[in-house]
């Protein structure tokens, strides 16, 4: 190990630490329903959601409300992702020049169940089997819901320790909500800001072709990639280098 490594992994475990505390406070004042500075611009928005779904935000679940709940919301966001890949190639905002390897029923399935299950394993290339459509409302919203869906059932599993002596471990459509709001609203927001201010593609716009100081060709990928962060393909990185917002 260098001593640049090991610099690097020094600072990391300082910054999780000083970090630590005041996280958990946040995170423990949202799950348990105390006032955040959020709460002004996100409590409207949340009675919305819950009276949109007939959520009940006052009903405790035991675990197996909480587990089925859980399992019912992957399960239907995995066959919408699914639906989502097959359908691509008769949706707007599809970038047909680019698309040259198909998504066939498998890979399909495959990705979906990845998507929905926080694994985010990609055995494609994103530029070309993806559509913006596809990337914007099926793979950026997954990584979006699966994150909430698992951090929920991370708090319902700290509940279940410290409630000894109750079988209520709070309602996962409740959780899942602000897991959404207070916690991957606010990240989202943040990341995608800095991404954009970095130079990584943040549009609509087709890919561009240019010519190369060495007389090649490089197609540089546009498209929505700063709002997804957690699922762009390593094979992006080359290409948005010189990537034009």
């Amino acid at each position: 190990m260098t001593l640049a490594s090991l610099g690097e992994y020094t600072l990391f475990v300082l910054i999780v630490v000083a970090l630590a505390r005041p996280v958990g406070s946040y995170l423990t004042h949202v799950f348990t329903d105390q006032r955040t500075l959020l709460d002004p611009l996100l409590r409207p928005l949340e009675r919305g959601i819950y009276r949109a779904c007939g959520v009940d935000p006052r009903r405790r679940m035991d675990w197996r409300e909480y587990a089925l709940s859980f399992a019912l919301f992957g399960v239907v966001g995995t066959a919408f992702l699914f639906v989502i890949l097959m359908a691509q190639v008769l949706a707007p905002w599809n970038n047909h020049a680019n698309l040259t390897t198909p998504m066939t029923a498998d890979l399909a399935f495959n990705t979906a169940v990845s998507f929905v299950t926080t694994t985010t394993w990609q055995a494609y290339g994103g530029e070309t089997t993806m559509s913006y459509l596809s990337q914007m409302v099926g793979l950026a919203a997954q990584n979006f819901l699966a994150g909430a869906a698992g951090l929920a059932v991370g708090i319902a599993f700290i509940r279940g320790f410290a409630r000894e002596g109750t079988t209520a471990l709070g309602n996962f459509w409740v959780d899942l909500v602000r897991s959404l709001l207070w916690v991957l609203l606010p990240l989202l927001l943040v990341g995608t800001l800095v991404l954009v201010w970095q130079g990584v593609p943040m549009n609509w716009n087709p890919h561009v072709t240019v010519h190369t100081l060495e007389g090649g060709r490089q197609v540089i990928a546009q498209g929505p990639v700063a709002v997804r962060p957690a699922s762009v393909h390593p094979n992006r990185r080359s290409a948005r280098l010189g990537s034009p917002n």
